[in-house]
């Protein structure tokens, strides 16, 4: 397996670290449009790991916005896999340019959705990922597997409910990703400051688009942002936290491989981080339309939401002032194989102590890193396989668990995932 990882920036930069600690691909190529983070990445691997281990990665530049470029160097290293780690307005492009390549292909997140621009809540639009599943035959044909939505949500969180369906439950009422943090981010004088542990741009664009749910009855549908706001109970001194409906992936994959009554993703977001998204919104600050500015260079156009990233704190930068934990996982209701009501919450929880100790990162991004190096791994082996454009849920759940338990006893992917019996 030869790997181009496009994207250095915090997620990218943990998926080098993490892989590096693995054996099991031939090379591992760290591009950006800033050739510089790559080398970055590299030479942490030099420093921490030997120049045997880092002799198996090379940085070169790209620009993910090009399909050609991508594609061009993609066949410069002979890739077999791209891993998309960049932000999801690249996904076309990258995912053009990986099958123009004849390589397969990974991402975190899907291709964007496009409400109806009259009736945002309405069963109309493009929802998340159409736009690369209408692309399933092209993939097919070519004989090519791209493995789509496969971070930690999406990614682990539809592990979890493909194991649930197989291994835990008969019957499934509802699948409800719910995403909760104790995570907080100080300035030098040990004030608490408002520093998202994500891309602000991605955030943006999951919070304030119309959130998705799915009923088996009712098919898929859009409620307003923020809705349904519940208290969940989360795991490892996490404790009590807020979640509202938000649109992400996990809604529109697990039905098309699951059969499951309702399918759900709330996130805990907090009232202040709410309120500021919100303020972002009626000022007209999240849109990505250039608007005409000044500059000292004279006019120049610029995408608000591009400016508000830009003005916030790196997340790849922010760990060494970060405290508390992170956690993923799964809410699943329903009856048991014994056809008793059960309900379980498998989850994966994510310390910024320890991720920042072992892998200078801070552990958001790490989380969402881990996924896609242990999927790769899977398919190096040929313990998963597939062509055409597939979700986590269309392969067996459980030798990618039993890898994340096998590797983190040996010391190799980290922190392991656990299940609470809530019935």
């Amino acid at each position: 397996m030869r790997i181009l990882l496009v994207g250095a920036g915090g997620v990218g930069d943990a998926i080098a670290k993490i892989a590096a600690r693995r054996s099991f691909y031939e090379a591992v190529v760290v591009s950006d449009y800033d050739i510089a983070r790559a080398e970055r990445t590299i030479a942490w691997i030099a420093a921490r790991h030997g120049d045997e281990v880092a002799s198996r990665f090379t940085a070169a530049a790209i620009d993910a916005s090009d399909p050609d470029a991508v594609a061009a160097v993609a066949r410069q290293h002979g890739a077999t896999h791209v891993m998309n780690a960049v932000e999801p307005k690249f996904v076309p492009t990258i995912f053009a340019g990986a099958l123009a390549a004849g390589a397969d292909y990974l991402d975190m997140a899907m291709s964007l959705s496009e409400p109806h621009p009259t009736d945002p809540y309405a069963k109309t639009g493009v929802k998340l990922g159409d736009d690369q599943f209408a692309l399933r035959g092209d993939w097919e044909s070519a004989g090519r597997l791209a493995l789509v939505g496969m971070g930690v949500e999406p990614g682990l969180s539809d592990v979890f409910a493909r194991y649930a369906a197989d291994a835990l439950f008969s019957e499934i009422d509802e699948l409800g990703t719910r995403d909760g943090a104790n995570l907080v981010v100080r300035d030098s004088d040990g004030n608490e400051i408002f520093a998202p542990s994500f891309s602000i741009w991605t955030t943006i664009e999951e919070c304030l688009n119309p959130p998705v749910i799915f009923e088996k009855d009712a098919g898929w549908f859009t409620t307003p942002p923020f809705s349904e706001p519940e208290i969940f109970e989360f795991p490892e001194g996490i404790g009590p936290v807020e979640c509202v409906n938000v649109e992400h992936e996990e809604v529109l994959l697990m039905p098309r491989w699951i059969d499951a009554k309702r399918v759900t993703f709330k996130y805990g977001l907090g009232e202040e981080f709410i309120g500021i998204l919100r303020t972002l919104h009626q000022l007209g600050l999240d849109s990505t339309t250039p608007i005409r500015v000044r500059s000292e260079n004279g006019p120049v156009e610029v995408a608000p939401r591009d400016v508000v990233a830009a003005s916030l704190p790196d997340p790849a930068t922010i760990g060494p002032r970060m405290t508390g934990k992170t956690c993923a996982g799964v809410w699943v209701t329903g009856r048991g194989l014994d056809g008793a009501p059960r309900e379980v919450y498998l989850y994966h929880v994510s310390d910024n102590e320890w991720t920042m100790r072992e892998y200078e990162c801070q552990c958001v991004v790490w989380q969402t890193a881990l996924n896609p190096v242990i999927a790769l791994e899977l398919l190096a082996t040929g313990v998963w396989s597939g062509i055409g454009v597939l979700g986590p849920e269309a392969f067996d759940a459980a030798p990618y668990l039993e890898l994340m338990a096998r590797a983190e006893a040996e010391g190799g992917y980290g922190q392991a995932w656990g299940l609470q019996d809530r019935a």
